[in-house]
């Protein structure tokens, strides 16, 4: 056989194994069901930017007494470096969850909102979540990325960069979010942090801005983790009561 027909065959042969494999991935996820929702599992809570995992604690304790199995999730780089790494880390404990659990609930806290979604998007989160709750995630970008962005060259870290409004990053997450798993997107008015507040609005999910439900009721940022009703919200998302825009009473 010449070289000329050696090539040909191997980039045949190549584009054969090419086709079954993606077909074999396709069927395998197509048959996967999703996750039933009257059987909560795991709860995994994604921190922010920084990684600070004490900031989700009270949460976690919270859910707990609840009765819920909760791990708050270790991100590499103290939650500064790639975003999609970090959703791969977040894999890794959703697949640590589910050898003991039907499913998995996700709680992505401001940046960990995103980290959430790359998930769902690149490690078949439709097919491993049962449901997700986002509070005040940058959801279309926050400001304070964009200014670090352009101050000093290395004032902004990958994650910060991937964080500025209108970036790569955030273009090309699905929306609106894909559905199962039901979604929550809580915001408020107070948050200084991700601004414009509306960028924490999630297409596709059930949205609640706090202050439109609790007039006057004060919760910065930094607070939604940990704020009472805001932990009341998130019980209630998380149950196997049906997903709905009526929060608890204030």
């Amino acid at each position: 056989m010449s070289p000329r027909r050696r090539v040909l065959f191997a980039l045949l042969a190549a584009m054969v194994v090419a086709v079954v494999a993606l077909v074999t991935f396709r069927s395998i996820h197509a048959a996967r069901p999703v996750p039933d929702a009257s059987k909560p599992g795991t709860v995994l809570l994604v921190p922010g930017y920084g990684g600070s995992e004490g900031s989700l604690q009270v949460l976690a304790t919270t859910l707990r007494a609840a009765g819920r199995t909760v791990v708050v999730v270790s991100l590499p780089d103290g939650g500064t470096g790639d975003l999609n790494v970090q959703a791969d880390t977040l894999d890794d404990a959703a697949t640590r969850a589910l050898k003991d659990a039907p499913s998995v609930d996700v709680v992505g806290y401001s940046a960990g909102g995103i980290v959430v979604r790359l998930w769902v998007q690149h490690h078949d989160g439709v097919h491993k979540a049962r449901r997700i709750v986002t509070l005040g995630s940058p959801h279309h970008g926050a400001q304070i990325a964009a200014v670090g962005a352009a101050a000093v060259p290395g004032a902004c870290p990958t994650a910060c960069q991937q964080l500025v409004p209108g970036g790569q990053l955030l273009r090309g997450l699905t929306t609106p979010a894909p559905t199962p798993p039901q979604w929550l997107a809580v915001r408020t008015a107070d948050d200084q942090t991700v601004t414009p507040p509306d960028s924490a609005v999630l297409d596709g999910a059930v949205n609640i801005e706090i202050q439109s439900d609790c007039p006057g009721k004060q919760v910065s940022h930094s607070q939604l983790p940990s704020d009472p009703w805001v932990m009341a919200l998130v019980r209630s998302a998380l149950s196997t009561a049906p997903l709905t825009a009526t929060p608890p009473a204030c």
